[in-house]
């Protein structure tokens, strides 16, 4: 491959900002531990947090086809999970993290 192929395809990654509210039985069962694990193995920076409403929050940024690999898996979550719904809010990427971590 030429050098200049290589600038291009790295021009062409779209990095995205995503904000998901996961609903059902999603506290208690190590979701906030799996997200984490999920996320930095993937490269997404941004954070996962219980919500007083029994939901949990997670706001992530990365590359588009990554970020989409860890909403598919929220869908599903860790097996002792009941995934009920994800609503997916996109917003413009900010490139605000450094890594992923778990807010308390």
């Amino acid at each position: 491959m030429k050098e200049k192929e290589i600038d291009n395809k790295h021009k062409n990654i779209k990095k995205v900002r995503a904000h998901l509210l996961i609903s059902g039985r999603v506290q208690g069962v190590a979701f906030r531990y799996y997200t984490q694990d999920i996320a930095q193995s993937l490269g997404i920076k941004g954070w996962v947090r219980n919500c007083w409403d029994g939901k949990v929050e997670v706001v992530v940024e990365g590359e588009e086809d990554q970020v989409k690999e860890l909403i598919d898996w929220c869908h599903q979550g860790p097996r002792s999970a009941i995934v009920e719904k994800v609503d997916i809010e996109w917003e413009e990427y900010k490139g605000e993290f450094r890594t992923f971590g778990i807010r308390f």
